[in-house]
């Protein structure tokens, strides 16, 4: 099962909600929420995996998990391992980061994907996917963000 993965944070705790889908290009899919109580870690600069991995992890556990799609970057640059690496490395299955604004040394390595009528391009990068942007392209929904990227947004905000 893949699982496209959305975390928030509150003061006294961290949210990771997650859409399980056989096929990338489906609309709607298994739902699950987790909740982590407890102040979140501190945000560090160039080291977002230090916050987020172990929730992601944590909502992962236990489950079937073909591949992850994440709110961020796979890699920050050539050779600059981001969330995403981290989280194939500790799971060793494919991961692609959809990030919705842009990283200035995330430029060489991060595909724009234009969808809908948006001008605003999604950076797409990954691991063990071939043609990740194609895979994003075609997720379902007519607008810039896929659905099912939407709805693991919502059901974070919405715990």
């Amino acid at each position: 099962m893949w699982w496209v993965l959305d975390v928030h944070y509150a003061h006294d705790r961290s949210v990771v909600a997650g859409v399980g889908v056989t096929s990338l290009d489906a609309a709607e899919g298994e739902e699950d929420v987790v909740v982590v109580w407890g102040a979140p870690a501190d945000y560090e600069p160039g080291s977002f995996y230090k916050r987020e991995l172990p929730l992601l992890l944590a909502f992962l556990h236990g489950r079937e998990v073909t591949g992850v799609v994440v709110d961020g970057f796979v890699w920050l640059g050539p050779d600059r391992p981001g969330l995403g690496l981290h989280l194939h490395e500790a799971l060793e299955v494919p991961v692609i980061g959809i990030a919705k604004t842009g990283f200035h040394e995330a430029d060489a390595v991060a595909v724009p994907v234009l969808r809908g009528d948006s001008a605003k391009p999604l950076w797409v990068t990954a691991v063990g996917v071939d043609d990740a942007a194609s895979v994003v392209a075609g997720m379902d929904g007519p607008w810039r963000i896929p659905t099912l990227v939407k709805r693991a947004d919502r059901l974070g905000r919405d715990a």
